[in-house]
């Protein structure tokens, strides 16, 4: 570029912009400011996204109770295993079940199957049962 490009007579004055077909101008705008009330509280940093998460996740981990969610439309009894069948099913007996009452043919949840939780024979489980059919179930927790 020579001298007369740089000259004043060819730059833009400080508050206009050049557009595409028409010129516009600009505002400046102060920032804004933030008054914080005299009892107010100090103020905190809110996490987002992953860090948000990992610390719920760590809260959870933390508890010691187990929490569920609440399915109304099964019946959830505690049982005893008494026999173990191939494919993952088990025969169970139900606590505080009569003894003419026949054991029920239950097989292990997703999550149990995910984790590779071992179920043997006298184990104490928590069982599933559908209301359509009180003598077939799904094993959702083992008691340790």
């Amino acid at each position: 570029m020579n001298a007369f490009h740089r000259s004043a007579a060819f730059t833009n004055p400080p508050n206009v912009v050049k557009g595409n077909s028409f010129i516009k101008s600009t505002v400046s705008v102060s920032p804004p400011t933030f008054i914080q009330p005299v009892n107010a509280k100090p103020f905190t940093t809110n996490l987002f996204g992953k860090k948000e998460a990992r610390a719920q996740g760590n809260e959870r981990k933390n508890k010691k109770v187990r929490v569920k969610k609440i399915k109304d439309d099964v019946i959830e009894v505690e049982g005893v295993v008494i026999e173990s069948l191939p494919n993952a099913m088990f025969r169970c007996t139900v606590d505080g079940a009569p003894e003419t009452q026949p054991p029920i043919l239950a097989t292990i949840s997703g999550k149990i199957r995910k984790y590779y939780v071992r179920i043997l024979v006298g184990d104490k489980v928590t069982i599933e049962l559908s209301p359509y059919d009180l003598t077939r179930g799904r094993i959702t927790f083992r008691t340790r």
